[in-house]
């Protein structure tokens, strides 16, 4: 959906809004995904349409929020363990979630590496001695089947385990088609992780599509992010861990939002987060609870929100 089809459908947005936000952050909105959301309070466009809140600075944003540029040896590349490296093999995704950690701060200049930095991150992924490559963005699904199997099959050859973390199948499920599905079948170990953030977003083709990655023996994964707003209630977060459970999805993390500049009002703070985590508990088995982490400022990866917490008041 481009700007004058969405200006004409969301009333309360403005040509001079959309015209700052974009200057800052990409907005793409796939018509699918939106369905026949029309209230301004809908997860969907919260989380999808720019608001004027995300013009203005917070006092605790951070440049960096989840410390990447201190743990990047290369563009396009993060590694902040020895047993693992992230590659972002693009910029380009379906949906520019207003709430992104990666609004303000990716390595390289264009939308995709170039030729060279192409070849210089998957020479380094291949040779760093890691067990497992996360390919993200981005989206990893919004390049091609061809480009992404070529670096599946690059890498394979000295990492034994590979990660596709994309929102594609929850914003644009028809991506998943049979030809990804079965190329990814064909080339061993790959783990899906996909990111749901509320119980609208599992509509039925979504729920199609989470089906074609888990019968084809891919194991999928979820990541949500713990949004105000959005799914800052223990009833709706229930809804959605139940539903993933339902469709064969483990529902592995539920993030703290990260402190990156435009999203301050997805914000909570991490008293409330714990509070609705432990509530959450008491509501739903173990198959059905993430863990609640937070990817630390300093680049040393994620840790339990509790852990923090705790780390934090003693500091």
């Amino acid at each position: 959906m481009g700007k004058p089809e969405a200006l004409r459908r969301f009333p309360w947005l403005n040509e001079s809004l959309w015209e700052r936000a974009e200057a800052l952050f990409p907005i793409r909105l796939p018509r699918d995904y939106l369905g026949d959301a029309a209230d301004p309070a809908d997860p969907r466009l919260r989380t999808a349409l720019p608001d004027p809140q995300e013009l203005e600075p917070a006092p605790d944003d951070l440049p960096d929020p989840v410390g990447d540029s201190a743990r990047s040896p290369l563009p396009w590349v993060v590694q902040k363990h020895a047993d693992r490296v992230l590659l972002l093999l693009t910029k380009r995704c379906h949906l520019y979630c207003r709430y992104c950690f990666r609004r303000t701060h990716e390595p390289g200049e264009g939308q995709d590496p170039t030729p060279e930095e192409w070849e210089k991150m998957l020479d380094f992924a291949a040779s760093s001695g890691a067990k497992e490559v996360i390919l993200s963005g981005g989206d990893p699904l919004a390049i091609s089947d061809q480009r992404l199997f070529s670096a599946i099959d690059r890498l394979r050859t000295t990492i034994p385990t590979i990660r596709i973390h994309s929102r594609a199948p929850i914003t644009f499920p028809q991506r998943v088609t049979p030809e990804l599905v079965e190329g990814l079948k064909e080339r061993g170990s790959i783990w899906i992780l996909v990111h749901a953030n509320h119980p609208t977003e599992l509509t039925a083709p979504v729920r199609a599509a989470l089906g074609r990655l888990v019968d084809a023996g891919l194991p999928v994964l979820n990541q949500a992010v713990l949004l105000a707003g959005v799914n800052d209630d223990v009833a709706i977060l229930q809804e959605l861990c139940e539903l993933l459970v339902q469709n064969r999805v483990f529902p592995y993390y539920l993030h703290h939002p990260d402190a990156a500049a435009g999203n301050a009002s997805f914000r909570l703070s991490p008293e409330r987060g714990l509070a609705l985590w432990r509530a959450l508990r008491q509501r739903v088995s173990g198959l059905a609870l993430p863990t609640y982490v937070v990817d630390a400022p300093d680049g040393s990866g994620k840790l339990p929100v509790s852990e923090a917490f705790a780390k934090a008041r003693s500091s």
